[in-house]
């Protein structure tokens, strides 16, 4: 995994700053899901019904499982802020369940810098643009705009001169 430091993120809007490493989307998972959930619809957890009623030939995953795992991409895919003492989510805005995750697939998340601004001393809240492929398929997933929040020590930003910290300022 490579890493960025904070001066060099504004720089970085609009640009792909990662992919992340396939996962495979197994029954097993979406059963675990499913049970953490409650959500044991039979689109999901029953592969003989779905074979037969769904319109999918087998169980999918739920869509809020594959959103889930924008986690576990996000470590294996993006860099690491040099000078990140914490990250959190934030929210998202305008998630769409593009197309169904069959069991078994494999799907990545792709990661674009969209929106960058610093709020108070030690606090980066980025915007990604977020798109999650499945293997061999033509149409993504899921795509979103991921909104996070960089925790840093405020030390670390007087560090940055005004053209590196070019990001739009608030708070």
């Amino acid at each position: 995994m490579h890493e960025l430091s904070l001066a060099d993120v504004p720089s970085r809007i609009g640009q792909e700053l990662g992919k992340s490493e396939w996962i495979t989307v197994d029954q097993t998972t979406i059963d675990l899901f499913a049970d953490a959930t409650h959500d044991h619809q039979f689109i999901h957890v029953h592969p003989e019904r779905a074979a037969v009623e769904s319109p999918f030939g087998g169980t999918i995953a739920h869509g809020f499982l594959t959103l889930s795992l924008l986690s576990a991409m996000n470590f294996s895919g993006m860099p690491r802020i040099r000078e990140q003492t914490m990250g959190l989510n934030y929210g998202l805005d305008r998630v769409r369940f593009m197309s169904p995750v069959k069991t078994g697939s494999r799907v990545r998340g792709r990661f674009v810098l969209s929106e960058c601004q610093f709020r108070g001393a030690s606090m980066l809240v980025t915007t990604y643009e977020v798109t999650v492929e499945i293997e061999n398929e033509s149409r993504p997933a899921l795509t979103a705009n991921w909104i996070t929040i960089i925790q840093f020590d405020p030390n670390d930003r007087r560090n940055l001169t005004p053209a590196r910290a070019s990001c739009l300022v608030y708070g």
